[in-house]
Order: C-alpha cells, then structure tokens, then sequence
C-alpha cells in the first residue's frame, strides 16, 4: 500500500443535537471516535486522521436545490435562537448546530475522495453525522437531511476525480435518497442491500433505474433474521452482477451498522468483526476497475459501542491491518 487509509471527522458532526432519546443523538459519533482513538495504536503509520474543511455551499447544490438548502439553513438558526431542537418530520430533528454540521460532513465527504483520487490516501473512511441517504434532492427523512455520499459522488464526477461511480449500501434500510438522486443517471451505480420490509418501504428488486439510468440501480431485499452467511453471499453475488454491467473508477459506500445484532432499529444478526470481511470484499471487487479506490461513509448504526467496533474493523480493512494485529 503506498499511501495511509484516512480518517475524516469533522468536528461540527458531534455537535448535532437530537435530543438523547432519539436514536440518532450525539453518544453515536462520540462512541466511535472514541473506539477509533483506541485502535491508532495498531493502526500508526497505516491510517491517518484528518480534520477536513467544510463543504461549499455550491457543492451541496450540485444535489440539493438552493431552496431547500435555504430551509435548512433557516431551521438551523430558528433552533439556535429558540434554544429548542425542532423537528422537520417525525423523525428527523434540526439543532442550532445542524447546519454546520451538514455542511462539515458533506465536506469531509468530498475531501476524503478528492484524497484518494489524487492518491495521498490509499482510501478512507468518513465519519459523517447526521447521515444522509434517506435524503432526496429537496425532502429530509430518516434522520437525513443532506445526502453526503450523492455529494461527493457529484463532486467527483464534477471535479473530474473520476468518470462513474458506484454507490455500495449496506445500511439495514434502502437508501432511497441516493435512488431517487440518481435514478436516471448513467455514470452513478447504486446498489442497495437491505432488510425487507422495514422503513422506508421502497428498494424492491424491480427498481431497476430510468431512462439513460435503467440498469444503474440494484436492490436487494433481504428477510429479517439474515445472518453474516447468508448476507456475504447476497453481497458477493450482487457485486459480480454489478461487475457485468458497470465499472466505476470510484467506489464509495453508505456504511451503515444497523445490521449489527445488537441494533435497536433492525433485525439482522451481523457482529462487528464481519465489516472486516466485508469491507475487504468491496476492497476486492473495487480493484478491477477503481484500483481499489474505497471511500466509505458513515450512514446508520444505533447500538453506540458496537457501532464503534464495527468502525473499527471496518477501518482496519481499509488500512490492510488483520483484526488480530
């Protein structure tokens, strides 16, 4: 490996504030942070730890619409001059530190692949917060309000890091922002596996894609219950579909670890060592065509400690560090 594996957190993402009986609160990040810190010791000189600049505006409109950035925004700074955590849906909650918070994951997103592609990290993982692929283009759910992977899958096509892009979510639930966001585009590849039925009821295996996009978007729907054995052979099977069909020269992945056994929000039985596996497997598969180029970004995960494990092992692929050094 001839660069270090990067580690991106920005510091506004701990500060969101939902309130610490929502699912989604700041313990999360804390945990993780924390869980990652523990690790560097292994992980010296393989893995490097950045604190990287927020997103331009300008950036998170290449997805979202300036008009609903706006609203964001104007909620953002209602809850600080409120002092009150308000809520957008019946699920998602915006804090006066909300904003910056979209803006500096978003832009730990595009920073971590503008790294990657020029080659000063090997790839990277991001831990972004609040996480974003429930969200569309103009409407915030799921604790979602910026899509941060369909940012930076954006920017680096707009940047020219790379031609085409393919989206990896293994996330508990369908990501249908990313699938609305680029359901009819040819150069962004969205592949989805998640547990059927769950929130947000979409991501049936008949969702194929659209018009220039039909054939870019690959769902699979898996039963409640479904452990790491079978879930490794949906994966592998599902990336050697993809590989027939696209090529990305960039990977990136909606890492979310709500498939943890210990997650309160699903019912998968998947253990924190298994990210290791599988995000050695994305590693594999994004060789032939990516060289490898991985960026994985933090979606769901609502067990706080085992989250925090599962980052790590999954930051230990990335670095091509074994579990056991």
């Amino acid at each position: 490996m001839s660069a270090p594996a990067g580690f991106y957190l920005h510091p506004a993402a701990s500060l969101h504030d939902t309130g610490w009986n929502h699912p989604e609160h700041q313990g999360r990040l804390r945990s993780l942070a924390s869980s990652v810190g523990k690790d560097m010791m292994a992980l010296y000189g393989r893995v490097e730890q950045t604190e990287p600049p927020a997103a331009e505006i300008a950036t998170l409109a290449r997805v979202h619409p300036q008009r609903y950035l706006a609203r964001l925004r104007e909620a953002s700074v209602e809850a600080e001059v409120t002092g009150r955590v308000l809520d957008l849906d019946p699920e998602t909650r915006v804090s006066g530190a909300t904003w910056e918070a979209l803006l500096g994951s978003a832009g730990a997103a595009c920073h971590a692949v503008e790294e990657v592609a020029a080659g000063r990290r090997h790839n990277a993982f991001v831990a972004a917060r609040p996480p974003g692929h429930h969200a569309s283009a103009e409407r915030a759910m799921g604790f979602c309000m910026v899509n941060h992977v369909a940012v930076a899958a954006r920017h680096a096509i707009a940047e020219g890091l790379a031609r085409r892009v393919a989206i990896v979510d293994w996330d508990l639930h369908h990501g249908n922002g990313t699938q609305d966001i680029f359901y009819d585009d040819p150069d962004v590849f969205y592949l989805s596996l998640h547990e059927w039925p769950q929130f947000p009821g979409t991501g049936a295996s008949t969702e194929r894609g659209e018009g220039a996009g039909e054939g870019t978007t690959h769902n699979v729907p898996l039963p409640a219950g479904t452990g790491f054995t079978s879930y490794r052979r949906a994966m592998a099977g599902a990336l050697d579909e993809v590989a027939g069909v696209f090529a990305p020269d960039l990977v990136l992945i909606s890492a979310g670890y709500d498939t943890l056994r210990a997650d309160p929000l699903g019912s998968f039985e998947l253990e924190p060592p298994h990210f290791h596996e599988l995000t050695r497997l994305v590693m594999e598969w994004a060789k032939a065509s990516a060289e490898g180029r991985v960026v994985a970004v933090l979606e769901g995960g609502y067990a706080p400690s085992p989250t925090g494990k599962a980052v790590v092992a999954t930051v230990r692929a990335l670095a091509g560090v074994s579990l056991t050094e």
